[in-house]
C-alpha cells in the first residue's frame, strides 16, 4: 500500500514506519529534520522535508496514487504550537480531498471522551488529569476530534491509547468502547500495530475507540 506517515521521528510514528516496511508498505514521510531518520530506514523510504502546519510541505508529502495516511504527530506541552495536531490535519484533509485520498488512520488519546464511552471514575480521573497536567494535548486532540467528526467525506479512523510506554509488540490487546482508567498502558508498538491493522479495516469507520491491554 502506498502510505504517507506523518510524525516518522516520534516513538510512535517510529513504530510505525519500521513495521510498515516490514510489511512491505510504499512509504513516504514528512520530517522537519531528515537527519532524525536513521540511514538504513531512510533508504527504503521518500523522505520529504517540511512542516506539517504548511500546506505546500503536506502537499508535496502526499503524492498521487496515495492510499492511505497514518498520523503519529505527538505533542510537547512546553515546546508545541497551539492546536498543532489540528492545523496540521486541517492542512492533511484539505491536500486528500484535492487528491482524492479517503483513508486517515490516526492516534488520539483516552482523555477525549466520546459518545459510546463507558464512563468509569477512572475514566473520569484520565480527563481530569490530562486537563490539570496535559491540558496542551488535550485540548489539541479534542479540537483534532470535532475537526474529523465533521469530515464526513473522509473514511477517517483512529485509537485513543491511554498511557503508550516502550515494549515488544504483543499483537494481542483490546479494542473498544471499554471500562479504561489511569492505570490502562499499551505499547507504542502495539499502537502502531493497531493503525496498520486499520488502513483495510472499516470496523471502526469514523470512530475512535480505545486500546489498551
Amino acid at each position: 500500500m502506498k502510505l504517507t506517515l506523518f510524525g516518522a521521528t516520534g516513538d510512535l510514528g517510529n513504530e510505525c514506519l519500521s513495521q510498515g516496511l516490514a510489511a512491505g508498505h510504499d512509504i513516504t514521510v514528512l520530517v522537519r529534520a531528515p537527519d532524525k531518520i536513521s540511514p538504513d530506514i531512510a533508504a527504503r523510504v521518500t523522505v520529504v522535508q517540511g512542516d506539517g502546519l504548511i500546506r505546500e510541505d503536506i502537499s508535496r508529502a502526499l503524492p498521487a496514487k496515495t492510499e492511505g495516511v497514518l498520523f503519529a504527530v505527538g505533542i510537547d506541552e512546553k515546546t508545541s504550537p497551539k492546536n498543532l495536531c489540528t492545523d496540521v490535519t486541517q492542512n492533511i484533509l484539505s491536500v486528500m480531498r484535492e487528491r482524492g485520498i479517503s483513508r486517515l488512520v490516526w492516534c488520539g488519546g483516552g482523555s477525549n471522551f466520546r459518545p459510546e464511552d463507558e464512563i468509569t471514575l477512572g475514566a473520569r480521573f484520565v480527563r481530569w488529569y490530562a486537563n490539570r497536567f496535559l491540558s496542551h494535548r488535550h485540548t489539541d486532540k479534542e479540537h483534532q476530534l470535532h475537526l474529523l467528526d465533521n469530515s464526513l467525506d473522509i473514511d477517517w479512523v483512529g485509537i485513543r491509547p491511554l498511557q503508550m510506554k516502550k515494549g515488544t509488540r504483543r499483537g494481542t490487546y483490546r479494542i473498544g468502547f471499554l471500562r479504561f482508567s489511569g492505570l490502562s498502558s499499551i505499547s507504542f508498538a502495539d499502537c502502531a500495530h493497531a493503525m496498520l491493522e486499520m488502513l483495510n479495516n472499516d470496523k471502526w469507520l469514523r470512530k475512535a475507540p480505545i486500546i489498551q491491554y
